[in-house]
């Protein structure tokens, strides 16, 4: 997938209008019966509606000419009874409709975000997050009307005008081929107008996604913002994405605006070709004045449906975009997945072997070539290195958030993209460097790891890392909130609360990636104490620039140029006086003169 930023427009696909149509209708597979309770009752309405032109021409030529009073009163009340009914129908009606649309956005909703959740880092890599958002709300939002209008009007409406069709043909053949004369015209206006006007819809919720993720990234990087005195700067930028959307709205609106007109003059035309014919055949005594009469209401019930057949046509063309940019995302396929019929991997020992491993996160940035290393049970192994070596690239490989580009990675002898993707990560404890935590309690966080744990559980996680102290200070304890990605908290605060989370999975393999990172000396020392029980019978992998936290791994291995440079203990690598020798004594030397 081709990377993409807040100010470059997505690629997307433009599929047909029947295939577009096909997939939506399918949603309504679940509510089959609803659907079809819905179309009687529409037909009723329809139905009703027909007939009241028609018991108008009998009034008129029947009973009013010859003053029969009692028809006309029995005429009355079965249209006074009839129009009830339909009002009824069509109460019932609009109720079915706003359940079965508002089931169905719920349905693509959740399937857009189940799909999504699936997919591999590298669609989250190439496209920021704000535009991931527009996707799920606003374009599934956009396709409300659709849906309403798809059960409300495309169905009864195309039934409706086909009927009123042949009433017309049966009451006099003349006019009604007077009344449709103009129809091939107004198609043509129409598909002119529709092919110029998707690509116009198009950029517009192109330009939308884009505003929308330009706003996500801006209030999410806010403090930066103001840090730096930025606010003007932003404001420049915001204005010119809501300039270039509204522009790329008003085009779009504009030329669909002249459906209506168009349709509204159609129907002028037709109304004027029918009572000029009527009033000939009228003339020349080949029709009642009842005939005629019927016929002008005919004339605005076969106009009616066209026109909300357009609004439909209109509603249909300016969400075909939101269509097609939920249907792209539904087709990525995601390129980390369990293999078909994969056995899950068992109890883990924790052995971990890298076999002739090679990774690049595209042709151009290879990160990892040809490592070879085997852990064994229980082993703690630290990775160090210079920033971009590789060192988080191998943790996340054995994560299995990306798959080698060649090689193999086995745990327990088995290679982790043949067993069950999930029964993999369920024994993995992982503190990524880039600390996470969801706008919820503290106790909640923590919990993550293990969703069924016990308060007591919790508490004693938190204990082991030296969080239960700074957090009993708190104004609600363990239930006080700590805002998105956890604001309101100190970033060594952060850590140590994902490092519970991690502890409380109890997992086989513990990836700790700068784990101390933004821990003061001192909490360090008591976050090392506690985590040395936790770490003991469980194979860790330790990344930290702070190579005074790792003296005591079993193995440390110096990751350079996309290689292992060196792999040993502390004591072998600094006898050596290799890289890590120097890194070491660089470290060293800089605290010294620091102090």
């Amino acid at each position: 997938m081709a990377k993409n930023t807040i100010k470059n427009d997505e690629d997307q696909l433009n599929r047909s209008k029947t295939e577009i149509v096909g997939r939506l209708l399918a949603y309504l597979n679940p509510y089959k019966f609803k659907t079809f309770i819905v179309i009687m009752l529409m037909l009723f309405v329809m139905i009703c509606g027909i007939a009241n032109p028609y018991l108008l021409k009998i009034a008129i030529d029947n009973y009013i000419q010859n003053k029969d009073v009692n028809g006309l009163v029995y005429i009355g009340i079965i249209l006074v009874v009839l129009n009830l009914f339909a009002m009824w129908a069509s109460k019932i009606r609009w109720t079915m409709i706003s359940s079965v649309t508002n089931n169905i956005l719920v349905n693509i909703r959740h399937e857009l975000y189940v799909h999504i959740q699936k997919l591999s880092f590298t669609f989250f890599d190439n496209r920021p997050v704000g535009k991931i958002l527009a996707r799920v709300m606003g374009d599934v939002n956009a396709l409300q009307n659709l849906f309403n209008q798809s059960i409300q009007n495309l169905i009864p409406e195309l039934l409706s005008l086909v009927c009123v069709a042949i009433v017309m043909f049966v009451l006099n053949v003349k006019l009604a081929f007077a009344s449709i004369l103009i129809l091939p015209l107004l198609a043509i206006a129409m598909l002119y107008i529709e092919t110029r006007a998707r690509k116009r819809w198009d950029d517009y919720r192109k330009k939308r996604s884009n505003l929308n993720g330009f706003t996500h990234e801006d209030f999410s990087g806010i403090k930066v913002v103001q840090a730096f005195a930025k606010e003007d700067d932003t404001e420049k930028s915001f204005k010119n994405f809501v300039s270039e959307l509204m522009g790329s709205f008003m085009k779009a609106v504009k030329l669909n605006d002249f459906f209506w007109p168009l349709v509204e003059l159609s129907w002028g035309i037709g109304t004027v070709v029918v009572f000029y014919v009527g009033y000939s055949l009228v003339e020349s005594g080949d029709i009642q004045v009842g005939t005629l009469v019927a016929f002008s209401l005919y004339i605005g019930m076969f106009w009616r449906p066209i026109m909300n057949l357009s609004n439909f046509y209109n509603t249909l063309i300016s969400n075909f975009s939101a269509a097609d940019r939920i249907f792209d995302i539904m087709e990525i396929d995601p390129e980390i997945i369990s293999a078909e019929n994969a056995p899950e991997i068992g109890k883990i020992n924790g052995e971990v072997t890298f076999k002739d491993v090679t990774f690049a996160y595209d042709e151009h940035t290879k990160v990892l070539n040809n490592i070879n290393f085997t852990i064994n049970p229980g082993e703690k192994i630290a990775l160090v290195g210079a920033t971009g070596a590789g060192k988080t690239t191998i943790v996340s490989l054995l994560s299995r958030f990306y798959d080698p580009t060649s090689g193999e990675i086995l745990v327990d002898g088995k290679n982790i993209k043949n067993v069950d993707l999930e029964s993999l990560r369920r024994q993995m404890g992982i503190m990524l460097q880039d600390t996470f935590l969801f706008s919820t309690s503290i106790k909640e966080n923590i919990r993550y790891g293990k969703l069924d744990a016990t308060d007591e559980e919790v508490i004693a996680a938190a204990k082991a890392v030296n969080a239960h102290e700074f957090i009993m200070k708190m104004e609600k304890g363990y239930d006080t909130d700590v805002n998105e990605r956890g604001s309101r908290l100190s970033l060594g605060q952060r850590q140590l609360i994902s490092f519970a989370r991690a502890l409380l999975a109890n997992p086989r393999i513990l990836i700790l990636d700068e784990a101390t990172s933004n821990i003061d000396t001192q909490t360090e020392r008591l976050v090392q104490d506690g985590i040395e029980k936790l770490l003991e019978g469980r194979t860790s992998f330790v990344i930290a620039h702070r190579l005074s936290t790792i003296r005591d791994c079993d193995k440390i291995m110096v990751i350079g140029d996309g290689v292992v440079k060196e792999s040993g203990s502390h004591d072998e690598l600094i006898k050596r006086r290799g890289r890590y020798y120097k890194l070491y004594m660089a470290q060293y030397g800089f605290m010294n003169d620091g102090a």
